[in-house]
């Protein structure tokens, strides 16, 4: 039975009395829709990321939330950042996801929690902490006991955190999803089970499970015991009906939701930047409002993976496609959190379909102009080396405990020689130096793995700075996903050993010593700014090559300059009035460039042909 115009308003009704804190509720499935203590409820959500929004901000999305009409906030939560070593967790300031569940009940949203332990997300490794690859035996995503051993101990300490925030418990999560489109990667039910139990051995027992696949993976992905909801995006006239029609060939009785609506696209180093149609995805969303389906936009606001959180498509056969920092997505909001012409298109739509008039839009402060900043300090790398690791092959930064950033591999030709130069395999880039000139430059991205190496003099010093560009998150590829150089490296066909290897994560720049010495190539450079008035801004990088950029010791994400990314979001709570300092590594850099903040970001030209509408 199809839910009335009624019924969909009862659910948005219950949303001002029931989503507050300390009272328990009841989430269930009744025939072919959900309720909210026994009373048909619409979910009506829109998905952001807490990592990918700054702390300070958290509740000023969600008050966009709700303006726009949402009812509920649809979040994964991201391994990584939580467990950077096995048994250390971190669950302070910007990972503090049980304060951002609370934020979201106290401005009356109810939470969709999407725990993983995968997430995709164009994130780093899918959410996986590259720790999971230091043994070369494990098979993530698998029922290996040696993934599985870890992934039970994340689960039950995630459990600690949020579990106490179910629903059932007077918490705002009503939904919990076990694993994530796993329909995508395989079919093995027993390994779906069991991550379905560890979930409630865990306590998430007090919100609705579910899973959630494309429309045709579900069969692969699903569980018979567990409601499942569709990922699918609006960019194809009558793309909603299709779903919905495939899903009912394998689940005629519902419930019916919209897990993930792609609202907008990605953006991968040297692409277009995703334009997307936001007159298509309306009439999608009007036709599923109109049905009385449950949706969640993908994303409601992107926000950006900061530092080196970019994850990357890619596949076994080599294709290789790194995600840019910005993770504008095209979204309602934009990745400063600034409504678009598809907020207010969206927001109208949600208010017709439902007849609630949503709370007023809250003004968003405009972004800044900042001044330049030149950079006229500098510290070498080379100058800058930690203790290298001694290792006669090769070892990748899993091997050493280094999770992103940078490694540089060091040897001495024994003999004067020339020839072809492997790297088997390269992930993801390298600067390759003989005698500390650069030679070339190879590139994952571009199929890259081998150059010439000219006649050398004995005893030369061969460089190979690699950085990791990101992970892959999408895929059976992301069980190779070591990173640095992962097998060996080769010269004229012979292996080249007695390696000296220096692990450059790149986490702690206060220790860098600056001088105004020239320096030029792979070395940190230093500028500030002056400030009076506080704003967000977007840093204009285009004078910048290849690298990453800090300020005020925040890492904001990476350079590169194919683009189409060519500013980064610089959130005015991590600036400060007076001196803002900025540090870039810059691979190819030189002394004088500058940057500066501008009032809108640059993320690149709109496509020239179709945005993809399948992940």
């Amino acid at each position: 039975m199809r839910l009335t115009m009624a019924l969909l308003l009862a659910g948005f009704l219950s949303i001002n009395t029931l989503a507050q804190p300390g009272k328990t509720n009841r989430f269930a499935v009744q025939g072919d829709h959900f309720v909210l203590d026994g009373k048909p409820f619409v979910v009506i959500s829109g998905e952001m990321h807490y990592p990918r929004i700054p702390r300070a901000y958290w509740r000023q999305r969600f008050r966009m939330a709700k303006a726009m009409g949402l009812n509920t906030i649809t979040t994964y939560v991201f391994w990584n950042v939580h467990e950077p070593k096995p048994g250390v967790y971190d669950f302070s300031g910007n990972n503090d996801v049980a304060e951002f569940v609370r934020e979201a009940q106290q401005e009356g949203l109810y939470v969709i929690l999407r725990p993983g332990p995968y997430v995709c997300a164009e994130w780093e490794f899918g959410g996986y902490p590259s720790w999971l690859l230091k043994d070369h035996e494990t098979r993530v995503r698998t029922s290996d006991p040696k993934f599985m051993a870890p992934t039970a101990r994340w689960i039950a300490r995630l459990g600690k955190e949020l579990a106490p925030l179910q629903v059932g418990n007077g918490g705002p999560i009503i939904l919990t999803q076990v694993e994530n489109e796993y329909g995508s990667f395989g079919s093995d039910h027993a390994y779906m089970e069991q991550i379905h139990k560890l979930l409630v051995d865990a306590g998430f027992t007090q919100s609705q499970l579910y899973t959630a696949d494309g429309p045709e993976q579900v069969p692969n992905g699903s569980l018979p015991e567990l409601p499942v909801g569709i990922n699918f995006g609006g960019e194809e006239d009558g793309a909603a009906e299709r779903a919905f029609a495939k899903l009912k060939e394998v689940r005629p009785n519902g419930p019916f939701i919209n897990s993930e609506y792609w609202a907008g696209w990605f953006d991968h180093w040297g692409a277009d930047h995703a334009n997307t149609h936001a007159d298509k995805q309306a009439d999608n969303l009007q036709w599923m409002l109109a049905h009385g389906y449950s949706v969640s936009f993908y994303m409601f606001h992107g926000g950006t993976s900061f530092g080196w959180m970019n994850g990357s498509n890619g596949d076994q056969k080599g294709s290789y496609e790194p995600d840019v920092t910005s993770y504008d997505y095209d979204a309602a909001l934009d990745e400063g959190g600034r409504p678009t012409p598809k907020y207010f298109v969206f927001r109208d739509l949600i208010a017709k379909s439902t007849g609630i008039t949503a709370s007023p839009v809250p003004e968003v402060a405009p972004a800044i102009r900042t001044p330049e900043a030149r950079f006229v300090e500098s510290a070498s790398l080379w100058e800058n080396l930690p203790t290298p690791i001694r290792s006669d092959h090769p070892l990748s930064m899993e091997d050493v405990d280094q999770a992103y950033g940078y490694i540089l591999y060091r040897t001495t030709l024994q003999s004067a020689d020339q020839g072809e130069l492997v790297l088997d395999e390269l992930h993801s880039y390298a600067q390759v130096y003989l005698d500390g000139k650069l030679l070339g430059t190879l590139d994952r991205r571009l199929k890259q793995d081998r150059l010439t190496l000219p006649a050398t003099a004995d005893k030369a010093r061969l460089d190979i700075l690699v950085e990791n560009t990101g992970r892959i998150n999408f895929g059976k590829a992301i069980g190779g996903e070591r990173a640095g150089i992962t097998k060996q490296v080769t010269l004229g066909g012979k292996e080249l050993t007695g390696w000296e290897i220096y692990p450059l994560p790149m986490n702690n720049t206060a220790s860098l010593k600056f001088s105004k010495q020239p320096c030029e190539g792979a070395c940190f450079y230093r500028a500030s700014f002056e400030l009076s008035t506080l704003g967000d801004t977007f840093l204009d990088t285009s004078q910048l090559t290849k690298g990453q950029l800090w300020l005020n010791g925040h890492a904001l994400g990476r350079i590169c300059t194919i683009g189409p990314q060519k500013t980064l979001y610089a959130p005015a709570p991590w600036m400060v009035t007076g001196n803002n300092e900025v540090i870039v590594f810059d691979l190819q850099g030189k002394m004088g460039a500058a940057v500066r903040g501008l009032d809108k970001p640059v993320l690149g030209a709109p496509p020239t042909k179709e945005s993809p509408v399948a992940r």
